[in-house]
């Protein structure tokens, strides 16, 4: 492992349960309908409502972060995201409620004028990176992490 790299794993109990619950519910409200229904609409949107929640389950559990002196690497399940560190134009804490902003995951949305993607949990502060060059239409990205100040102490001491 590299001496210079900073790693962080992060994982959130209350969004877990709340996926796991969401995920039972709707594989009981598919088991419930099914049987005397058959294949209609509403069981169709059980069975992919349950699919839905439980891909959340198994995908959100673990948010990684892995900080070389090359490069910034956030990985949620299936999902990796790397930044170039020589692409890093600034980070910063973000201020921003996460709630108006969908929650836990990964989303994409505009903020304050530019197109911003969140790697996040809602119980952990966010650190922002804004990049010099958008990488497609992500101009930047928020992630959660338990140490904001080390890792944009870190970020800021690499591009400075």
């Amino acid at each position: 492992m590299d001496r210079d790299a900073y790693n962080e794993k992060l994982s959130s109990a209350k969004t877990e349960i709340l996926f796991v619950v969401l995920t039972l519910i709707f594989l009981a409200l598919f088991v419930w309908r099914w049987p005397s229904a058959g294949w209609n609409g509403w069981t169709v949107t059980f069975l992919c409502f349950f699919a839905f929640f439980l891909f959340y389950s198994l995908n959100y559990r673990w948010l990684k972060i892995h900080l070389t002196p090359d490069t910034l690497q956030l990985t949620f399940g299936i999902f990796t995201w790397r930044i170039a560190i020589s692409n890093i134009k600034n980070c910063y804490l973000d201020e921003d409620s996460l709630w108006r902003f969908g929650g836990a995951g990964i989303h994409f949305m505009w903020i304050k004028g530019k197109y911003r993607a969140f790697f996040n949990f809602l119980e952990y502060p966010r650190v922002v990176v804004t990049f010099k060059e958008k990488k497609g239409p992500v101009q930047e990205i928020a992630f959660s992490t338990k140490e904001p100040e080390r890792v944009m102490e870190i970020i800021q001491g690499r591009f400075s």
